[in-house]
């Protein structure tokens, strides 16, 4: 895999996709709130810009907020507590080259119109630094409380991407359940790359192969190395058989970094415990197999958060950036 990916390329977009995704290569991004809080589903903040702008300075690629419009106990995380867009403009403005993501926005519950104005206007006040992941949603209890249908997310999702896509064009004109573009309104800004790359989550209830075709990357689950090294060749063969250039993938990475530098794993929710010698290691395998980004989540972490960003900068990031 990573031969086939040394020899193709992705498409340019805005500044933040041209640098963190490159083909062949791993770029390491961090999950917020940078803090742990194990005992609670909601974190408190701490130091939450200073924090941002250390991941910034250390050299990590991007940070990775979340859409949690409620705190549903049966979920057990708050998330980052703001709204991502309004958090997304105060990172915009605090950080200078780390991207900022969201991973992912719920667009079943969100208009399309909302989606596409906030997250163009993060891309252009950041400098080009958005990158969109966007999902079906997976907290039933949420939707009630819009007054929105579960069960039939999965059409609102595409009809949202169709949506965003259009928005993108001058006075579009598109006809869809969300909504009707006459052509004789626009909408500003417009992305700073004329198109805002959005990054699809697992399924978000489409076909697979609806998933290569309409998504600008995707963004995938922790899996032993032999089923992610297939579910990747997967997407990346229907991505090339429905005739696009290659696309990024990447997933998500809970760890538990260890002061010895060789403490072997164990297991925990969606990652493990290690030392950074084993922690490197997973991450070359990964990179072998294709994968191109890492958003490395820190809720879990023992260790005192700077001292863990600090080492893995340190430790981690040179060997597997360059």
């Amino acid at each position: 895999m990573l031969d086939k990916t040394e020899t193709t390329s992705f498409p340019r977009m805005n500044r933040a996709y041209n640098a963190v995704f490159r083909p062949g290569h791993m770029s390491i991004g961090l999950v917020v709130p940078l803090e742990s809080y194990m005992r609670s589903a909601v974190p408190d903040m701490t130091r939450h810009i200073a924090r941002a702008q250390l991941a910034d300075a250390l050299g990590f690629s991007a940070l990775w907020l979340r859409d949690v419009p409620f705190n549903v106990p049966s979920f057990g995380d708050a998330g980052q507590v703001f709204d991502p867009f309004v958090y997304l403009g105060a990172l915009a403005m605090t950080t200078r080259d780390i991207a900022v993501g969201v991973a992912s926005v719920v667009l079943p519950l969100r208009h399309p119109a909302h989606v596409a104005k906030a997250a163009a206007s993060a891309d252009v006040l950041s400098g080009g630094r958005l990158l969109l992941g966007i999902a079906s949603g997976d907290r039933p209890e949420e939707y009630p409380a819009l007054n929105m249908s579960f069960p039939d997310r999965g059409a609102r999702f595409r009809e949202s991407v169709d949506y965003i896509r259009a928005l993108a064009r001058d006075c579009p004109q598109l006809e869809t359940a969300q909504g009707t573009l006459t052509g004789g309104i626009d909408m500003l800004p417009k992305p700073s790359a004329g198109r805002l790359p959005l990054l699809i989550t697992g399924g978000s209830q489409q076909v697979p192969d609806w998933v290569a075709q309409n998504g600008d990357g995707w963004m995938t689950y922790p899996r032993d190395a032999a089923a992610q090294g297939r579910v990747v060749a997967d997407y990346r063969r229907r991505v090339s058989e429905a005739g696009f250039p290659d696309k990024p993938v990447m997933q998500s990475l809970y760890v538990d970094l260890l002061d010895r530098r060789d403490a072997p794993p164990r297991p925990i929710h969606l990652g493990f415990q290690s030392g950074t010698d084993f922690l490197r290691r997973y991450l070359s395998e990964l990179r072998a197999l294709g994968i191109n980004h890492v958003a490395l989540n820190l809720r879990f972490n023992r260790a005192d958060i700077e001292t863990t960003m600090q080492r893995i900068a340190d430790e981690i990031l040179p060997d597997l950036t360059n």
